[in-house]
């Protein structure tokens, strides 16, 4: 059974660091693209960032040069290192594994950025 498992969310504050993981299980995970996206309450989930099989990444322009994504395909785990953190960044943030017309979603890990 397909399974998207999150983790690394908490508290932290302004200008500090998290770093999520999300591990999948049931799937060929190599072939994925996979993504973070976040939502904030009352409004619709928005992109990240996503990273294709190949590696290539595609960031949300709030995001650069602060978030990394990366992949370890032998671990069937993607990472989101947050670095910079600011208050706008809280909210609960999703992983995402799309190939073709499957698409699977992650549980949400909330992301709490205050001081």
């Amino acid at each position: 059974q397909m399974q998207l498992v999150e983790s690394g969310g908490g508290l932290v504050q302004p200008g500090g660091s998290l770093r999520l993981s999300c591990t999948a299980s049931g799937i060929s995970f190599s072939i994925y693209t996979m993504g973070w996206y976040r939502q904030h309450p009352g409004a619709q989930r928005e992109l990240v960032v996503t990273i294709t099989s190949s590696g290539s990444t595609n960031y949300a322009d709030s995001v650069k040069g602060r978030f990394t994504i990366s992949r370890d395909n032998a671990k069937n785990t993607v990472y989101l290192q947050m670095n910079g953190l600011k208050p706008e960044d809280t909210d609960v943030y999703y992983c995402n594994a799309r190939y073709r017309y499957r698409e699977y979603w992650g549980q949400g890990a909330q992301v709490t950025v205050s001081s």
